[in-house]
This record gives structure tokens, sequence and C-alpha cells, in this order.
């Protein structure tokens, strides 16, 4: 197995001058159009745009391969509901890919390929095909490609197919281009032409060679891309059945001990590889490959950061992962837990290759039991809610709507619902399903385009076609050095004016100068002062001028290394080539670069607090990890991995830190260092996922410069500090921070925690706010009675929503808790007062009836509609006849009866009522031997106890 890849990459590498470029994570967290890392390119996808940031390493690749991590279960490229009918589809698989960034094109891709096939793998090339895009009504047949395929291949096994098969797409939008794919018969001594894309086991496709030169828009239009670039992926799997000398993937030393495993703690007999109903009986193999295969794809998702939830990816892998545990249940016989005792198998099998799954086992395990536990009580929430639905469905189809309502709010997968529906005789609007799905897909969309256009409904973006047309006009990169100097305009160049993509007659939406009548628009300039969106840090907002001409700065963007100022014309006009000043609102940015410091220091105060100094930076031991932040002008908010709660006590500790921190008034060290060097530190913790540049720039908390901590790097003191990679804008000391207050700490997903605060002047506000309310806590402990369960009822509503530490939030709420101790004392010695009253009141009527001989007894006694009270009162009196009490409560406008008997009397209080309130209307109940009732109004309460009295 492990030989198939190394050879993969040896090849490209040794023979072709690629740079072994490493695989991305499965999941794609700097890019919001994918679910999943669906193949190899997608990690590539900057340098297909041109917007790659120069500054990172990556900008400098022509030439690259590795076997990539994909998962393809949501979205457009989605084998989920094939995987288990047959052996070679997957939803998680290796893509063994080379690629090239305008260097070699069709020719080379193709003659790499076949050397890498037929000399590298040794296939037989007589049972080998090629496939190319045969064209359609909008795009030309890829006659080049075939030219090329023609130089191995005979024209008999160089075939032609539409776009379904031959044009590749990533998504809805993109990269994308005809391809060529290559095919391989296991049978061979054959003409095998005509079972090529059968969707047959013994003709599969191996290789596909994409040739992106084109970008798909949201309009559905084709664009010619800048450059031409080269994206090619092997299936891992499916050519090592070929070399093993299998027909079925599954048969592989890369699936065969995890369905040893699966036999093991299920008890099902072996895995025989048969396939459909008639021979796989009760679809037990179907099962096993079902299990093995979701296995792989939650453990790798799980461990790259992903985590089951309702909704985008997290869904997708709570679906995959109860399909896996009801096909294990369901045909294996496996208890319910037996999926996450798994794990330590799939680790055992790919560790080597890919080590962060061993380094995340314990928390992939831990994620995977919880969601077995939570899928049993889910289960039956959604299949009650299911036959309820059932109930109203009418001709024999289920409603889109209730299964997209099961779905968001049940977290209930759509499939199971279909199964369900079958069962019931029933068919799913699955096209309604779809279309919900679709419109909130919409919204989501919209919503996004909305922010980078300010509302105007324009694309203001820069893709490749935008970014090629700078270069074109020799328009150099954005310097925004100058982000780091503060209180200081800037001087700067014009090299741009842009007003949206497709707004202008060549596409690119550049334009020689703006004013006020361009609407939504943006500046490109040769240097700005002005600090991006990026890293978790929002954009500056301020001003450029040009004279008297004024241009108001809402958002800054940065595409490729060109920053885009997005807004709109005040005053004049903006000219390409102008010089104009830049002019930050630093005001603004204050608050944001105190919440960025203190975002680092919190990191620090957390792992502190939470692992301890000795696992800081490790790898070993227990792991907090950031997953995540957003640092604005408001407030700070940041997202680590965690399995519980924190504490009060160890977020007193962790806020006690970090004022500690502002109160010694560390100076803040930032400085550029080459990245290998920085990662050496041993405080330093890389943000999972993200892309550093080289060198990079090291932001520290500490008094030490960084210079002199990079000649000692890997010293256990620098963990006493807060040391990150950084390009954000921060402060020049701690102390300007001035305060710091933990607003709220909660859970986000399985696994995963946030914690916001807020510093500064809002932290003022925050204190000075817990500090009133605490005396307002202290002047109630001096009240008593009703003014006391008034003012508490008050409290406790106004504490709810209070923007103050959760800290004091918890003390404060014990503090009430104690009052209502003293309220409830006083409810108690009222409650017994109002009975002691009341009974004495009813007695004499009561007295008066039993005297008479009579059996029932109708009383007027207003206490309220209370039924605990009326029943005390009830319990005191109707002790040798039956008593009916009718009670007015005029603030509520209601009234009540309630009655009771003892068994002496023998009346049915039930009936007693039933007759009473005949025609009267109201709602109530109870048995023979205590009975209750309720009207609105106070009108007919008079008649009523007449007629009790008369019954």
């Amino acid at each position: 197995m492990s030989k198939i890849r190394q050879s993969f990459i040896d090849f490209y590498v040794q023979k072709h001058s690629h740079v072994f470029w490493p695989s991305s994570p499965c999941v794609p967290h700097d890019d919001p159009t994918l679910l999943f890392a669906n193949a190899g390119m997608n990690q590539y996808k900057p340098l297909f745009l041109g917007t790659c940031d120069p500054a990172l390493e990556m900008s400098k690749l022509k030439r690259a391969t590795n076997t990539q991590k994909c998962i393809r279960a949501g979205g457009k490229h989605n084998d989920l509901d094939d995987v288990g009918k047959d052996v070679y589809h997957h939803t998680f698989f290796e893509m063994m890919g080379n690629w090239s960034f305008g260097d070699y094109f069709k020719e080379g891709a193709i003659d790499m390929s076949w050397q890498c096939l037929t000399e590298v793998f040794n296939l037989d090339t007589d049972r080998l095909y090629a496939t190319y895009f045969g064209g359609d009504d909008k795009t030309p047949s890829d006659e080049e490609a075939k030219k090329y395929l023609l130089k191995h291949l005979p024209p008999s096994r160089v075939l032609p197919f539409d776009a379904s098969d031959n044009f590749w797409e990533m998504g809805a939008t993109g990269p994308c281009g005809p391809c060529v794919e290559f095919h391989y018969d296991r049978i061979g001594n054959r003409d095998a032409s005509k079972l090529v894309n059968a969707d047959l086991p013994d003709v599969i496709e191996i290789w596909n060679n994409v040739f992106i030169q084109y970008n798909r828009e949201a309009s559905g239009e084709l664009r010619d891309l800048p450059a031409q670039h080269i994206d090619t992926g092997m299936g891992f799997e499916r050519l090592a059945s070929i070399l093993q000398g299998f027909d079925s993937n599954y048969d592989t030393d890369i699936f065969m001990p995890i369905f040893k495993a699966i036999e093991i703690v299920t008890g099902a007999s072996p895995y025989t590889g048969k396939v459909g109903e008639a021979e796989d009986v009760g679809f037990k193999d179907m099962a096993y490959r079902v299990v093995a295969d979701h296995l792989r794809t939650l453990t790798f998702a799980i461990a790259d950061g992903a985590i089951p939830s309702n909704d985008g990816r997290g869904y997708v892998l709570r679906r995959v992962l109860r399909r896996a545990v009801r096909y294990g249940r369901q045909n294996l016989g496996a208890e319910l837990g037996f999926f996450s005792t798994l794990v330590p198998t799939l680790v055992k099998l790919m560790g080597d290759a890919f080590p962060e799954i061993r380094k995340r086992e314990d928390f992939v395990i831990n994620i995977i039991k919880e969601e077995e536990t939570s899928f049993s009580r889910t289960l039956d929430k959604g299949l009650a809610k299911f036959n309820d639905m059932v109930k109203s469905t009418e001709g024999g189809v289920f409603n889109g709507t209730n299964a997209h309502f099961l779905y968001t709010s049940m977290g209930f997968p759509v499939d199971l619902t279909e199964l369900m529906c079958e069962e019931k005789g029933l068919k799913l609007d699955m096209e309604g399903f779809e279309a919900k799905m679709k419109e909130e897909q919409e919204l989501s969309q919209a919503a996004h385009k909305a922010k980078m256009s300010g509302g105007s409904g324009k694309e203001m973006v820069l893709e490749a076609e935008q970014t090629a047309a700078l270069v074109s006009r020799g328009c150099k990169t954005t310097d925004s050095e100058a982000k780091y100097t503060w209180n200081s305009d800037v001087t700067s160049t014009i090299t741009a004016a842009f007003i949206g993509r497709g707004e202008t007659a060549d596409k690119t939406g550049f334009v020689d100068a703006i004013t006020s009548a361009s609407g939504a628009a943006g500046l490109i300039f040769d240097k700005t002062n002005f600090y991006a969106e990026q890293g978790g840090q929002i954009y500056d907002q301020g001003t450029v001028t040009c004279g008297d001409a004024v241009f108001r700065v809402d958002n800054v963007q940065v595409f490729g290394g060109y920053v885009l100022h997005l807004g709109e014309v005040v005053s004049g006009s903006f000219a390409v080539n102008a010089s104009a000043t830049l002019s930050v609102n630093y005001v603004r940015r204050g608050p944001i670069a105190s919440n960025h410091t203190m975002t680092h220091v919190l990191n620090y105060a957390l792992r502190d607090v939470m692992i301890g100094k000795e696992n800081i930076g490790s790898d070993d031991g227990p792991q907090l990890d950031q997953k995540g932040s957003l640092v604005d002008d408001q407030k700070l908010r940041f997202d680590f991995s965690w399995g519980s709660q924190v504490t009060v006590d160890q977020l007193a500790k962790i806020e006690a830190k970090c004022l500690d921190q502002i109160q010694r008034d560390i100076k803040v060290h930032t400085f550029n260092a080459p990245l290998a060097d920085a990662s050496q530190i041993s405080a330093l913790r890389a943000v999972f996922g993200e892309k550093y540049p080289d060198p990079v720039r090291v932001v520290s908390v500490c008094d030490t410069p960084i210079p002199e901590i990079l000649k000692k790097p890997t010293e256990e003191i620098w963990k006493d500090y807060s040391i990150e990679f950084c390009g954000g804008t921060h402060l020049e000391k701690t102390g300007e921070a001035e305060a710091f207050v933990i607003l709220s700490e909660e859970g986000i997903a399985k696994g995963i925690r946030r914690i916001t605060a807020v510093t500064q002047e809002r932290a003022r506000e925050a204190t000075n706010a817990a500090r009133g309310f605490a005396l307002r806590v202290k002047a109630a402990e001096e009240m008593a009675g009703a003014e006391l369960q008034d003012e508490v009822k008050k409290l406790k509503l106004e504490l709810q929503t209070m923007a103050i530490s959760c800290i004091s939030k918890s003390d404060l709420t014990t503090a009430l808790n104690g009052l209502q101790a003293k309220i409830k004392e006083w409810q108690t010695k009222q409650l017994a007062a109002k009975v002691e009253g009341a009974a004495e009141a009813c007695k004499a009527s009561v007295d008066a009836a039993k005297a008479a001989g009579k059996t029932k007894c109708v009383v007027r006694y207003d206490f309220g509609c209370d039924g605990k009270v009326a029943q005390k009162i009830l319990k005191a009196v109707a002790k040798d006849v039956a008593v009916m009490i009718f009670s007015a409560d005029a603030g509520s406008g209601k009234y009540g009866c309630f009655a009771s008997s003892p068994k002496a009397a023998g009346v049915d209080c039930k009936k007693w009522i039933a007759d009473t309130f005949e025609g009267v209307g109201g709602r109530g109940g109870g048995k023979p031997a205590n009975a209750q009732w309720q009207v609105e109004g106070l009108d007919s309460i008079e008649a009523a106890v007449a007629k009790a009295g008369s019954i």
C-alpha cells in the first residue's frame, strides 16, 4: 500500500522536477464554496484563480505532486448513496495527482501519465482505454487532447464522451475544463470500448487529466483563464486493486484489516465480497463496505477539524455516521457504541502515512462515541415526529418541507426519512426537500454577496480575470506594510479603479475613473495603510481623498496581493494614476487591536489553565487547539477544541491571568522570521489549516525581543508567554487594553467551545454594570415579602441579558438563588395563612350543611385560581360533606371552581362540576373524588354558584 504512494511521488519528483506538496486537510477551512476537499486540486484553487498571496510559498509553485485526502459525501460531487452498493465507490479516498501551474499543458500531462501507468506501474497497454471531451453545442471537441492520446493508443481505444464524463468542474462555479480519462479493463483480451463509462466494475476509470483553461461564472458562462493549468487525479484505491490482482477495491489490504475488526466487534459472519440483493442476503457485505468506508471518512474529517452537526459539512458527517451505525446495527447485529471502537484499527493502518489521525485518535473516538449515543435519542424523537407528520400526509406523498424540518430541527438524515416513507408506502417529495435546501443556500449566498458588494448587488471581488488584467497592465501588488504604522496618513498612487465583475464591456470591471455615479466601487493603490480583512480580524475603515474628492472606505479585502478598498465616492472623482491620501479611522482600529492582542493573551491563558504549561506546544498529552477567531471593534471571539464545559472556577483563573498581563503592561513585539526557525519556538502552536508565508510574522507578548527568543527557541521559558504567528494589528503594550472581561463560554459544536470577551471601554462598562447590579442585589437582601419577590423576579430577568462577566453573572445568580429561599419561606407562610383564613371562612357553611344532613356544600370565597391553595382548603373542610368552592381572580378576569368529596358523602365531583358548567364554557376535569374547572370572565360566576347549589 505505501509502496504505491511512494512510487508515484518519486516518479514526478525525481523524473519530472515536481515539488512534493503535502495533502491539505480534507476540510477546506479557508474555502467556503466547498464542504470537503473533493479533489487534489482544491488547495491549489488560489493559483488557478490568480488570487494566491504572493507572500506564500505556494505562489512560487510551477509543478507539484502528492496524494490528497478527499471526501465526496456532499455538494456537487457526492458518492454517499452509491457506497456499499458496488465494490469501487467510496466517500473517502486518496487522490494521487500531479499539477502544472502555467507550465506544461496537454501533451506533457498525457505523456507523463502514460509513462507512469505503463513503466512505473507496468500496466498492460492492451487493457488501457482513454476518453476525451467530444464537445457540445457550447464548447468544441478537444481535438488537441485526442491527437496526443493517439501517440500511445489506437483510435479504437480513444473515445469521445460528453460533458457529463469528460468536462470537469469542481463546483457550481470556479476553475474547470475538458479532461482525459484513462480506463482499465480488468479482464483483458477483448474489445471493451463499449464498456467504458458503463459504470461496471470490470472496466474502471483510474486516472483523470483535467486541462483547466476556463472559469465557470455564477451566470453559467465560461471564461478563459489567463493561464492554462494541469490537474490530474488517480484513485489510489482503484490502482491498488489492479496492482494487487483484485476485482474489488474492498478486497485490498486497504480495507481487509478493517473488515476483520468489524467482524470481531459485531460478531457477524466474515466479509465475502458479494453485491446485490440476490447474492448479498440481508445486505451483510454491503453493510461491511458502508461501515468501513464511513469510518475512514469520519476519522479523517474529524481529525482535520470538522464536527458532526446540523448544518453544512457537519450535517453531512452526521448523516454519514448515522448511515454507518444504522447499517452496522440493522445488518450486522452490532451493539450501540460499536462504531467508535473501530477507530484504532484505522489509525494503525493509516497513521504512518497520515500522522494527524494518530495525534487526534482519542478526540475522534470521543466525538464518534457521543454521536452514536445521541443518535439513539434523536432517532426516537425523529420517529415520533415523523409518525405525527404521516397522519396528515395526503395523496401518498410525504411533504418535502416536513422532511426539511426533520433535517434541520431534528438532525434527521433525509435518506432515512426516505427509507421510512417507503416502509409506510409513501413517496418522499424529494424535489420539495431539495427546493427548500436550495432556498436556504441561496439566502446564504445572497448574504455573502451582499456583504462583499456593500448591498449593491455587484460582484465586488477579484478573480483570475481581474488579477490577470492587473498584471497585464503592469500593476504591481499592493505594498501594505504601512498597515502596521499607526496615526499616520499615507500618500499613494491609484493603480486601478473597479466597479464590479462584469460591469464593463470587457467584463473585468476596471475603469479609468470613478465618481459618485459609479455606486459601489473599489480602489487599488501601490501602497496602503488599511488593514484588509484576514486572519479573523475585521477590515479597517476610513477615507481616501484626492484634492477635494472624497472616497469612503467601508470594507477592505485582499486578492492575490492586490488590496481592494471598497466603498463609494462621496464627492468628486478618482482617476487611475492620480495621487491620493489614505486616512484610516484609527479610533475604530484601537479597540480592534486591543481585542486582537487580548485574543492572543486569552489563547495563552486558556492553554495554561486547561492543559498545563508542560503540554503547551506539545503533541503529547491533552490538546487545546484554536478552531477559529473573530476580532472586531466590539468584541473578541475565540473558538477552541475542548470536550466539556469550562467551569466557572477555570474561567475565573483564565480571566485573572489575562488581567494580570494587562496590569504588567507587557511589551508586544513583532518580527518577520524564517518560517522554519520560528516554528521551533516552544510556546508556538500554529492554527490548524492556516497557510503561513515565509518569512512569517511572529507576535509575542513578552518583554524579550523575538530575535533573542529565536537564538534559543526550544527553551521551556517561552511557554510562560503568548507567542503566535499573526499578520494582524496589535497594541504596543498590554496595558493599552485597560480591562478584560469574559462575557460568555458556550459549546458551538461537539468538542468545540467558544469564549466571547471584551476589552477597553466595553470591558469597563461590563465591570461597572456588574458592580451596579451587585449593589441592587445587596439592597434586595434588606427587603421582605411581596416587595422582595417582585424585585428578585425583575433582577433575574435583567441578569439573563446583561453583558457582564460570566463569572460575575454566576456569582450574582447564586446570590439571587439565596434570596429565593427567603422568598419561598415567606410564600409558605402566606399560603398557610391564606388556607387558614379560607378554611375558617368556609367552616360555618360546611358545619351548617352537615347539621342539616346535606351531602353537599357550595361556598364562594375569593383567593384566586391557585389549584394548590384550593386543594389545601378542601382538605381542611371537606371531611364529612362534599364541598365546592368558587373563587374569583379579579386580576386575571377568571374564576375557578374546585370540588372535593369524602368517600362517605358519595358525591361524584366530576359529574357535579360537569352539570354545573353545562352550556357555560371553560375547561377542566378531574375524578369523582376531586375535580376542578376554570372560566374566562366573571359574569357567569353568580349563576354558576346558584346552579351548583341546586344540583
